[in-house]
């Protein structure tokens, strides 16, 4: 249990100084490839529901088998050679460095007045159209992406890693990745990504939660808005979002930053309205992408320290 933590401690700090260096081979080109050939396969005909959760239960399955097989033979060979493997494991599992340069690569561009490489580098991380997108609308969809993949690449991964160590982190990168490739409410993968969206979701629910408030409480108030009323309108702008999870984050966001987030996008040429959420006090300029990294760094290790925290007492304690 104590070398399960120094791992998790190794593959944060790695995750955060080095990331993943481009061109390596990555467990997640891998998963992606795998769930696009069995999806040709399967996505048709009838009883799309039954094989998408087929297709779910398999993929999850093989990648946590797999992950579990190579940490538990590491651990095997020499305990330090278990820490090496599975810090190495739970860092290219999380996403600062990688999340933290792209959401720069848009904020270079655009705070030296770039429109459109802004628009470009905006548009490799995220999946709206960006060909017309104003300063403030490419500041918000920036905040957003940094907001929600807070979550869905460093805390959720992290929360799994701390209950059941690198393969409960793949296990849930595993459902994470089927999610952003079926697990979309359109005619082709409604019902075959139906059971991937709804496993997501639940994977999500408590480090969402945790990470929003974590937000609150432990980012700088950029708007100075008091806490309770900051408290109050985060609850209320989550639940009117229409993602379970990602509204607790985008919302607690907009609240300490004092902007507005949501509103009108555009997929494909098709418009999307969502509800806005946020005080709206400022307008969103390119400063305000700034300060979504330093909310994820923040938050980040404030989630790292409560995890390790409650690990270490319970590992005392029994």
């Amino acid at each position: 249990m104590q070398a399960h933590f120094v791992a998790i401690a190794i593959g944060f700090v790695l995750d955060r100084v080095i990331g993943d260096p481009p061109n390596w081979p990555h467990p997640i080109r891998w998963i992606g490839t795998s769930i696009s050939k069995l999806t040709a396969v399967l996505n048709k005909g009838r009883a799309r529901v039954l094989k998408g959760a087929g297709m779910m239960f398999f993929v999850v399955f093989a990648v946590t088998a797999i992950m579990l097989v190579i940490v538990w033979s590491a651990y095997e060979l020499h305990i330090a050679a278990g820490i090496a493997v599975e810090a190495v494991l739970v860092a290219i599992g999380l996403a600062q460095k990688s999340l933290r340069d792209a959401a720069l690569d848009v904020y270079n561009p655009l705070e030296a007045g770039d429109l459109e490489e802004a628009r470009t580098k905006l548009s490799w991380i995220v999946g709206r159209d960006t060909l017309k997108l104003q300063e403030s609308e490419i500041a918000r969809g920036a905040i957003e992406t940094v907001s929600e993949n807070t979550a869905d690449g460093i805390t959720s991964p992290m929360f799994w890693a701390f209950l059941f160590g690198a393969p409960g982190l793949w296990m849930y990168k595993a459902v994470n990745t089927l999610d952003s490739m079926i697990g979309y409410k359109d005619d082709r993968y409604r019902e075959f990504g139906k059971f991937s969206a709804r496993a997501d979701d639940v994977l999500n629910f408590i480090p969402a939660r945790i990470t929003g408030f974590f937000i609150l409480i432990f980012t700088s108030n950029e708007g100075e808005i008091p806490f309770r009323k900051r408290f109050v309108g985060w609850s209320k702008d989550a639940r009117n979002h229409p993602s379970p999870n990602s509204g607790y984050l985008e919302a607690a966001s907009a609240w300490q930053l004092g902007v507005k987030l949501g509103g009108k996008s555009t997929y494909r040429g098709t418009v999307s309205e969502r509800p806005e959420i946020g005080p709206g006090l400022k307008p969103l300029q390119a400063a305000h992408i700034k300060s979504a990294i330093r909310q994820m760094h923040a938050v980040s290790f404030a989630f790292w320290m409560l995890m390790t925290i409650i690990g270490v007492i319970f590992y005392a304690i029994a």
